[in-house]
Parts: structure tokens; C-alpha cells; sequence
């Protein structure tokens, strides 16, 4: 089957002069993979790919981070909404070391990116030099592969390997550590390109009798339920996966990753799974006769109880990542393989299907959470503003064609509950890992890998201030991105905790906050604080058409809840609605 890799082949090669040091190798090899943007920050071990730098800018836009684990978070963003690889470059010792967050994250998440370490010279390896450490023992549990080049020659292919891997079959991160005399060697420098590696198969085969199968139990159904996950969105199968479900009239739900992958408007779209997704979703999971996850890997966010998850259903699993069959949920059918292939096939075999009664029932449900919760939350009469209705209106005055980036905790559900999306890759929120912090880094990446459109940041008081010299980094690069600042002075998720489960003992969660629009304004960065919401809908606007980047901070209900919630460990059906 065709491989689902990213693969870029600009011909660089004719102005090269063959016999060139390691460091320029390196950059060329880039630039061959057609990376245009890098995010990094300098250090002693890698000054030689510094140095050469110097002489590409007209190539490589070197973005200088304040952090270097805001230099992976901004690769992430970058890959997450241009489908390529994101590239980091940071130096040996501690620089790489900062890395470890974004990386492990990235893993998480299937995000492609290669990060680049110097490292000291070979010859001082094992003997504790100032800033060595063992990068590859550090990251290799925690990447696709990790690597150390120790002399200039391997430059080229291990450069033309990491991107295959990186991007090729379930994505993820890449490391390589280079030794500061391979860059200052030199290379008889040929373009490579990678297409196939022995051992490594990044899509395995189909069985042909699996989309059979698969079929025939979508055809006989009369309650099929569709989950769709990140996997669709990262092979490029958003047209596959909606004709699949026209076709055969199946409701579908989305994990937090997988948003975007159909349309808010798409009428078989039914919502957004999980812990605080919507009602319809969760409890039909239960009461479905076949479950098709796709591109998904039923995490535990996702399915509850184990024990008490869709014990009802025949399970359909489509994934092009074996490990994942049958590691939280036994499927009935496995379909391997590439999905933007897989798909096609089995939906050859399906019938034209009506299921009016079976998705009217979502309906009655996505009615109950409207009355209960989300009107509420959108539209409060009184009282103090609320998240919800903040993410909506902001998303309502961009025509919902916005990116939507978040931090982590209370503002990361409500920004995914309330924002809509008319495209594919409009979402950019950490996953698997949760990583506060993310936000304001990965909102920066997002900009430079989709220039053309508005990067709104939803972040709480909590994680924004975890990486907020990244506001230098926008400074600098005069980046456009909306920074909303959900601020209710709490770390507001553990709060929730706190108030429903631990007898509102506030233990360390309340913040005591600086001038968040002082310190924008240090950073020659406007912006408003509101607290009304008279003043809402203005600041909006003024935020929207300020050229380049804007903080509106906004003053939020202190006590705000994301309902409705999962308790952990429950099952799906186990559902808080709040005060009903």
C-alpha cells in the first residue's frame, strides 16, 4: 500500500559545492527536506550550525525562542496545522534537556518533528564535559528514533532518514544529537532521500478479508456509532472519512484530537467525546450495536471504565498502528493499514443507509446538555463572564475560520467545547501528555506554519505564566497571534477537583496574578483587561483588528465548572450535568 509520509524534494543541489563542513550539510539537507522555518535558541555545542546559519537566511527562518522547551511546542504547533515536519535546534547539556517536555508530548500525540542538539566532540564522550549529557538514553523511550552523529559523513542520511521517520506512518518526534566534530568536519555533501527503511514499516498491510467483515457489520447495524480520532487528520482522509459516513447515514463523535476532521456543520458530526464532552456521545457509546473507531486509540480520557465500556458493541478498529489493536479495547475486526485507503475500501462495500430513529436520539440528548448546560454557559443572563461565552463569541466574530490553540486545564475544555471549525487542522491543544505551557509556544508555531489565517490562544492564568517569555519571542518576530487570557486568579481544572471530590479544600490553587497588560505592554504587545460583559463584544472587535499580536484579558467567574464531566475512573454513562 501507498506509504502516507511527507516527502519534500526542492532541487538545492545545484549551488552546492560538494566538499562543505558538516554544519552547512546539515543546513542543506534541511533545506532539501523543504523546511523553510526553524525554531531554536543558541548554545556552545552548536555554535558551528549557528555560524553557517549566518549565510542561509535568505533559506531558513530561524524563529529565537526564549526556551527551548517553547522551541519543540512551536514545532508542534507548526506541524499540527501545515502537515509537515517541525524542526528544533538547541544546543547540548541543558538546551536539550528542555526539550524533553515538547518531545515527550509530541510522542503523545503523533506529532512529526525532528529535533537537532549539538553535543560535545566525540572524544570527550563519557567523560562528563561540560554540558554532555546522554541525550539518546534520555529521549529514546520517548521518540521514534534517536540518534548520535559523530561524524560529518552521516549528516546527509541521518538528516533524510529522520524526516521519514518522523512523518511517515503514525508520526512522532526525532532526535538527533550532533557531536561538534561532525559539524566541523567536513562531507562530500550528495542530496538523499529516504523511502524505505528494512525492518521499519510504517504501514502495515490490509487484510482484505478484514474490510469485508468490517463491512457486512456496518451494513447489518441498526445503531452504528463512529469515533473518529487524530489519525484521519493526519492521513489526510477528512474527504475519505465523510463520504464513509454519508454513505452509510453513521453518527460520528470526535476525541479532543480528531476536532476539525469533520466540520462543526456537518450534520452526522455529533460532538466531541471524553472526561467533559458532549452528553449524546457518552452515553450512546453504551447503547450502540457497532462502535467503529477510527484513527483513535481509546484513551482513558475517552473510555472510563474499562470494564463498562460498550460491552454492547461489536468493535470495527481502524488504525495503521498495530501496537494500538487491542491494547485498551478488544476489537472484533481489525482494519490496518493507511486510512485514507482503508476507508475507501470498505466503503465500496457499503449500502445507501438510513438510521433517522437511531441519530434522532442524539438529538434529544444534545436538547437535554443545551438546556442544562451549554445555554447557560453561553448565554448567562447575569453575574460575572464565563469561559464559554467568551471562546464562543470570539469564535462567532471569526466566521469560526480560526485556529484554535489552548493551554491546558479549564480553558482547553471550554475553547474545545464552544469553538467551531469550518476546515481541518484548526485545533492545537496538547493531548496525551496535558502540558501546561504549551499554549503560548505552540500558538507561535501555528502562525508561522499557517500564515494566512487568525491564530486565536485560549490560556488559563496558570499555564500562560509557565512560558510567558515566550511574549519575547513574539516581540521580536512581530508575530500576529490573539492571546485570550481566561482569568479567574485559580489553577481552575484542579479546583474543579478540589470543589467536587476533595471537600473544596483549595490546596495550592489559588493564584495571586501580576498586571498581565503591564507585562504585555514590556513586550511592546497591546491589549485590554474586561470584566463586563458590555465591554466584551468592543474589545473583541479591537482585538480582531489590531495588526499583530493582542492579549485581551479577560476577568472570569472564579469559580466556574466545565460540565459535563466524567468523574476518572467512571464509566462513560456516569456523567455530571452540574445542577440540573
Amino acid at each position: 500500500m501507498k506509504q502516507n509520509n511527507i516527502r519534500f524534494n526542492p532541487d538545492h543541489s545545484s549551488s552546492i559545492k560538494n566538499q562543505i563542513k558538516g554544519s552547512e550539510a546539515l543546513l542543506e539537507a534541511l533545506i532539501h527536506e523543504g523546511v523553510n522555518t526553524v525554531f531554536g535558541y543558541p548554545g556552545g555545542q552548536a555554535i558551528p550550525i549557528y555560524d553557517s546559519l549566518y549565510d542561509y537566511k535568505d533559506k531558513l527562518n530561524h524563529i529565537l525562542v526564549r526556551h527551548e522547551q517553547g522551541a519543540t511546542h512551536a514545532a508542534q504547533g507548526y506541524a499540527r496545522v501545515s502537515g509537515k515536519v517541525g524542526v528544533t535546534l538547541v544546543t547540548s547539556g541543558p538546551g536539550i534537556s528542555n526539550t524533553i517536555t515538547g518531545i515527550a508530548d509530541a510522542m503523545m500525540d503523533s506529532t512529526p518533528i525532528v529535533v537537532i542538539a549539538g553535543q560535545v566532540p566525540a572524544a570527550l564522550l563519557g567523560t562528563d564535559a561540560f554540558q554532555e549529557i546522554d541525550v539518546i538514553g534520555i529521549t529514546q523511550p520517548i521518540t521514534k528514533w534517536a540518534y548520535q552523529i559523530r561524524s560529518a559523513a552521516d549528516i546527509p542520511w541521518a538528516i533524510a532518514r529522520a524526516f521519514y521517520i518522523a512523518a511517515s506512518g503514525r508520526p512522532g518526534p526525532v532526535v538527533l544529537d550532533v557531536t561538534k566534530n561532525a559539524q566541523i568536519g567536513t562531507v562530500d555533501y550528495q542530496p538523499i532521500a529516504i523511502n524505505h527503511i528494512r525492518s521499519y514499516i510504517p504501514v502495515p498491510d490490509t487484510e482484505p478479508e478484514s474490510l469485508e467483515t468490517a463491512a457486512a457489520l456496518i451494513n447489518n447495524a441498526q445503531k452504528p456509532f463512529a469515533l473518529v480520532g487524530q489519525g484521519v487528520i493526519l492521513g489526510n482522509a477528512e474527504k475519505e472519512l465523510a463520504d464513509f459516513l454519508r454513505k452509510a447515514d453513521i453518527p460520528a463523535a470526535s476525541t479532543m484530537l480528531g476536532l476539525s476532521a469533520l466540520s462543526s456543520g456537518e450534520p452526522l458530526n455529533v460532538g466531541m467525546l471524553g472526561m467533559h464532552g458532549n452528553l449524546a456521545p457518552n452515553l450512546k457509546t453504551n447503547e450502540c450495536d457497532v462502535l467503529i473507531a477510527i484513527g483513535m486509540r481509546f484513551d482513558d480520557r475517552v473510555t472510563g471504565d474499562l470494564n463498562k465500556y460498550a460491552e454492547q458493541a461489536k468493535i470495527i478498529h481502524f488504525d495503521i498502528d498495530p501496537s494500538e489493536i487491542n491494547k485498551n479495547i478488544k476489537a472484533d475486526i481489525a482494519v490496518l493499514g493507511d486510512v485514507k485507503e482503508t476507508l475507501v475500501e470498505v466503503t465500496s462495500l457499503l449500502k445507501e443507509n438510513k438510521h433517522t430513529e437511531w441519530k434522532n436520539e442524539f438529538k434529544t440528548l444534545w436538547e437535554k446538555e443545551l438546556q442544562i448546560v451549554i445555554n447557560k454557559e453561553l448565554y448567562p443572563e447575569s453575574g460575572p463572564l464565563k469561559m464559554g461565552e467568551i471562546v464562543n463569541k470570539i469564535s462567532e466574530a471569526t466566521g469560526h475560520k480560526a485556529v484554535l490553540v489552548t493551554d491546558v486545564g479549564q480553558n482547553q475544555m471550554m475553547g474545545v467545547r464552544y469553538f467551531k471549525y469550518n476546515q481541518t487542522r484548526s485545533v492545537v491543544t496538547s493531548g496525551g501528555l496535558g502540558t501546561m505551557g504549551f499554549g503560548l509556544p505552540a500558538a507561535i508555531g501555528a502562525k508561522f506554519g499557517a500564515p494566512e489565517r487568525t491564530i486565536c490562544l485560549f490560556a488559563g492564568d496558570g499555564g500562560l505564566q509557565m512560558t510567558i517569555q515566550e511574549l519575547g519571542t513574539i516581540m521580536q518576530s512581530n508575530i500576529d497571534i490573539k492571546i485570550i487570557l481566561l482569568n479567574n486568579n485559580f489553577l481552575g481544572m484542579v479546583r474543579q477537583w478540589q470543589e467536587l471530590f476533595h471537600a473544596e479544600r483549595y490546596s495550592e490553587t489559588v493564584m495571586k496574578n501580576p498586571d498581565f497588560i503591564q507585562i504585555a505592554a514590556a513586550y511592546y504587545i497591546p491589549g485590554r483587561s474586561v470584566e463586563t460583559r458590555e465591554e466584551l463584544d468592543k474589545a473583541i472587535k479591537e482585538m480582531l483588528e489590531t495588526k499583530g499580536p493582542y492579549l485581551l484579558e479577560t476577568k472570569v467567574i472564579r469559580k466556574g465548572m466545565v460540565y459535563p464531566m466524567m468523574p476518572a475512573g467512571g464509566a462513560v454513562t456516569n456523567i455530571l450535568l452540574g445542577n440540573e
